[in-house]
């Protein structure tokens, strides 16, 4: 089976570094102190609402790879064009809500601009989210369902992975094969509070859980040296590794 074009090579590609600060200031001082420390910088709402779009593209042309998490989910005609857009932006992985027809809307504006090196990851399920929030939103069936669900609606639409909580990341991958990447939020080292996420794993058993990519956070970014905690990660990366 094909290896995605999307895997990871190296223990410290596995890191993705939320860039979760309100300001530009504090962004560019936390990249400054994880340089060359993590794989990918993920830009959130928080800091796009403050700049953070231009921030990702000066970063990506300055050769960093970015993950640029928007959580689109619109109207199909809508997704098309703005996947077109951030096609251009130079960032390497975007994150859409993993509805069927947004999917395939964002495909469909993926191979309009020609852009085979932008990874489209699909939510699966929040990993802020438990069965009970599922049911408060409308959902009957078990979140483990969900997820399953829409990780065989993103291969169907031809993604180039999904989001989910590492508790899950073996059967989803039982699914996906090596053809999608699978990233995983709620990562939390040993020791580390879980702070609002529900679903979460240390790093060496997300890793051995078959996640390509780990998304680690307030563990990194409100260390007193946030270069010294993202070592530490990545040791416990290469650990599971072998």
């Amino acid at each position: 089976m094909p290896t995605s074009p999307f895997a990871p090579n190296t223990a410290l590609d596995r890191l993705m570094l939320p860039v979760d600060v309100p300001t530009l200031k504090e962004a560019e001082t936390l990249v400054s102190r994880t340089e060359g420390k993590v794989g990918v910088y993920k830009i959130g709402m928080e800091l796009q609402f403050a700049g953070g779009l231009e921030f990702a593209r000066d970063l990506a042309a300055d050769g960093k790879k970015i993950f640029l998490d928007v959580k689109l989910h619109d109207i199909d005609n809508t997704i098309t064009k703005a996947v077109r857009n951030v096609a251009k932006m130079g960032v390497v992985f975007m994150t859409l809500h993993g509805y069927p027809k947004t999917m395939r809307a964002a495909v469909r504006g993926l191979m309009e601009e020609g852009n085979p090196e932008l990874c489209l990851l699909g939510v699966t399920v929040l990993t802020s989210m438990d069965e009970e929030d599922l049911v408060a939103a409308g959902y009957r069936g078990p979140l483990a369902d969900v997820v399953e669900a829409r990780t065989r609606d993103a291969r169907e639409a031809g993604m180039g992975g999904i989001v989910c909580a590492a508790t899950e990341a073996s059967n989803m991958r039982s699914i996906l094969g090596d053809d999608l990447v699978i990233v995983t939020p709620g990562i939390r080292p040993a020791g580390s509070a879980a702070g609002d996420q529900r679903r979460v794993m240390t790093p060496e058993d997300a890793i051995r859980a078959g996640s390509d990519y780990l998304v680690v956070g307030r563990p990194i970014s409100q260390a007193g040296d946030p270069g010294s905690a993202a070592d530490a990660v990545v040791a416990e990366i290469e650990a599971a590794l072998g």
